[in-house]
């Protein structure tokens, strides 16, 4: 027996000191203190962090928030215009003695309020309108299809679900016509005004009291609408159009100077971002600003549409404005924009000219560019200002330095070419049959061959099979070039045939930029005929030029200007 409870008793102590070395810890029952210490650390570790995250969150959002306020102080406007309308509207609402059966009602007026009220006077004129032919026309026909409903007696249902799908089914319809694009959300309120007016009707057998409250509350909330954004602060669409159209002519004046400067001296990008091949924002200033010209057409297509609802105001003072005219404007400005941002496609080419050929149209080129982007901005601060040309010509200067410019290559017409191939080549008479065209294939397939054969060449040095396709990143693919950036001066080159044939490619770039630019010159004048249309129409003020200083005359005038002349 003492052997036996010596056993048993030495078996429990064994059995206490695993469970307390393991703690329960399988079970998770009677988990020992540093485990719990650990846990308890753990979990107030990732809480801290969480709420850390939180707040550092929450402090750059309202570093930027009020960044966004302080950059654009409308905004700040408009949202305390919205805060000041929904007051109005709920203070209306309290007072239930003159709608004293319409507080059933009564969300649909502050629901007008939040979906009508937009950033312009003329976005909110144009949902207000919306809305109100929508509910009125909605409401009219609902009452018209009730009175059918309750004559039909227990055909009721039906009727009110037969009339809900073939309404439901012409407008859906309707809106998906592109000129009843502008009437979108009318036709999405008249949906739902139909059908509240027939369901809610039929339950109540009100129809004419849920259309007529419905209606007059819509009413009083697009009111409300209208009166705080005209006579508190009101921003205008037709406003912001203007300011965007100038805007755009100093961007492609600054794009057309930095492209025209920048292959002057000779800008080369060691790797080209990617978003700029791929046609996405950049950081670039050269590239930002004639993208930004570029796809500000959806914008002001947007803005035309808010603009033509406006009434008049401020300087534009007529009904019928032709701010249709300020989107023609910029349609020819952007007409101009592409051409710089092909000679920016120059710039970015993989095949450059050498700098010493550059240098000889230095002067023209930069001539060209400066006059260029000098009439760009004064068309610009004429649209600022709403004036008119002048009596002179505003493309006189730059005319003259396209001019000089097309001379200069005709006469170093030699440097754009391979001028070493005309002394062997033999001179034809007039009326005589020209080369054939297989001749002329033939060389072009010799060219290609060659440029192909070094392409090979290359790769196989790199230890890159031009057979197989790599397969690496995006961005990867994008430092890739399709052809290789090579000096001519560098004893890199294969045979002298191959620097014959980049050396002649390298100098057709200068030309395509030179080309590009006096384009730009023929495209200008498009544009100066647009902005004449407008000052046309839009009744611009006629310019008052300077003063010319009057002849003295008199015995005494004459004498004290003397005097003056000699001090």
């Amino acid at each position: 027996m003492a052997g036996r409870s010596f056993l048993r008793g030495s078996t429990d102590e064994s059995k206490e000191r695993l469970l307390s070395r393991k703690g329960y810890s399988e079970f998770g029952l009677n988990s020992s203190v540093g485990s719990e210490d650990g846990v308890k650390y753990r979990c107030f570790r990732s809480c801290s962090d969480s709420i850390n995250k939180f707040w550092d969150g929450l402090h750059e959002t309202s570093v930027k928030l009020y960044e966004m306020g302080k950059s654009d102080p409308r905004k700040v406007f408009f949202a305390a215009k919205m805060g000041l309308s929904l007051t109005i509207v709920s203070l209306l609402i309290f007072f239930k003695e003159p709608l004293r059966h319409a507080s059933q009602y009564s969300i649909w007026a502050i629901l007008t309020v939040v979906v009508v009220f937009e950033f312009s006077v003329g976005a909110t004129l144009n949902k207000g309108f919306n809305r109100a032919l929508g509910t009125f026309s909605a409401g009219a026909l609902a009452l018209g299809i009730a009175e059918v409903s309750i004559l039909t007696g227990k055909f009721e249902e039906v009727i009110i679900l037969i009339s809900i799908f073939i309404a439901g089914f012409c407008a859906s319809y309707t809106k998906l016509y592109p000129p009843m694009k502008a009437y979108e959300y009318g036709f999405r309120v008249f949906l739902l005004t139909f059908c509240i007016v027939l369901v809610s009707g039929n339950n109540s057998r009100t129809f004419f009291d849920t259309a007529f409250y419905r209606l007059l509350l819509i009413a009083v909330g697009a009111g409300i609408c209208l009166v705080v954004n005209i006579c508190i602060y009101p921003i205008w669409s037709g406003e912001d159009l203007h300011k965007l159209v100038v805007k755009n002519f100093k961007s492609v004046a600054s794009s057309l100077e930095g492209c025209v400067n920048g292959y002057l001296q000779c800008v080369e990008y060691e790797r080209i971002p990617s978003k700029i091949l791929t046609y996405q924002a950049s950081d670039d200033p050269l590239y930002s600003c004639y993208r930004s010209v570029v796809q500000s057409s959806s914008q002001e297509e947007s803005l035309l549409d808010f603009a033509l609802w406006e009434p008049p105001h401020g300087p534009y003072r007529t009904f019928n404005y032709p701010w249709r005219n300020f989107v023609k404007v910029s349609g020819a400005l952007r007409h101009c924009a592409f051409m710089v941002m092909a000679m920016h496609g120059c710039i970015l080419s993989e095949i450059q000219a050498p700098p010493e050929k550059r240098q000889v149209f230095a002067s023209e080129l930069q001539r060209v560019g400066n006059a260029g982007a000098k009439v760009l901005r004064e068309l610009g601060d004429k649209i600022e200002k709403m004036e008119k040309l002048s009596s002179g010509d505003i493309l006189r200067e730059i005319h003259e330095a396209g001019e000089d410019l097309q001379l200069k290559i005709d006469e170093k017409s030699f440097l754009l070419v391979n001028s070493e191939s005309w002394a062997t080549a033999p001179q034809f008479k007039e009326y005589e049959e020209p080369m054939s065209i297989i001749d002329v294939k033939d060389d072009e397939s010799k060219v290609i061959k060659s440029l192909s054969d070094m392409w090979d060449v290359q790769n196989l040095n790199m230890g890159i099979d031009s057979r197989i396709p790599d397969l690496i990143s995006s961005d990867n693919m994008l430092q890739k070039p399709s052809w290789p950036r090579l000096s001519f001066t560098a004893d890199t080159l294969l045979n002298q045939q191959e620097s014959k044939i980049y050396e002649s490619a390298s100098s057709l770039s200068l030309a395509t930029f030179a080309s590009l630019l006096i384009e730009f010159v023929a495209r200008l004048q498009h544009l100066v005929e647009a902005f004449q249309e407008l000052s046309e129409k839009a009744n611009f003020k006629v310019p008052v030029d300077q003063p010319v200083g009057k002849e003295v005359t008199g015995f005494w005038n004459r004498l004290i200007s003397c005097f003056h002349s000699k001090n």
